[in-house]
């Protein structure tokens, strides 16, 4: 395992989800348009996950442990301004999952991410959008009636558990915001 790797990755991780949490913290998120500060570090993150690519091809659990697989995943998840690269990360993550070398989670989250960008409907049903009164619903997905086939195939959980979990954290955020006025 490259351990200076794996440290690097979950760096960017950390520093990653640090932000965001700043920027939600400060009332600067969520907002309509895409933060600067989050843009400016989702870019270089991708930038530097590119070269790794170019070097060490995708970093798996077999290179960068779990945790340094998941980082990697989460930089190309966030390198919304660069869908070009996500798209040609989710061939890779394609092999990977072939070869158990990361979790299924990671292409379903990836490839409905790339898919709902570009307007397409999604395949894995991770990706949700908010409906008119504000709780979560899953954008379109592709053959639907199939869906949790798809999502157990990768170890996810079925839709309709999914969309309870995401229903629960909107009903603790709502309380949390009632509780603080």
């Amino acid at each position: 395992m490259n351990q200076n790797l794996a440290e690097e990755l979950i760096t960017m991780m950390a520093e990653d989800q640090r932000l965001l949490q700043q920027l939600f913290d400060t009332g600067e998120l969520p907002s309509e348009s895409y933060h600067p500060r989050m843009k400016a570090l989702h870019e270089q993150n991708a930038s530097r996950l590119k070269e790794i690519i170019g070097a060490y091809g995708w970093p798996g659990v077999s290179s960068v442990g779990a945790e340094g697989a998941k980082a990697a995943w989460l930089v190309v998840q966030h390198s919304v301004s660069d869908p070009e690269f996500m798209g040609e990360c989710v061939t890779l993550l394609e092999d990977a999952v072939a070869r158990e070398d990361v979790a299924g989670w990671q292409l379903a989250f990836l490839q409905d991410r790339v898919r709902t960008l570009a307007g397409k409907p999604q395949y894995y049903g991770t990706q949700f959008d908010v409906d008119e009164n504000g709780w979560p619903t899953p954008f379109p997905i592709e053959d639907s009636a199939t869906v949790n086939e798809r999502r157990a195939r990768l170890g996810l959980n079925s839709i309709e558990e999914r969309q309870e979990q995401m229903t629960e954290q909107e009903r603790k955020r709502r309380a949390n915001i009632e509780q603080s006025s």
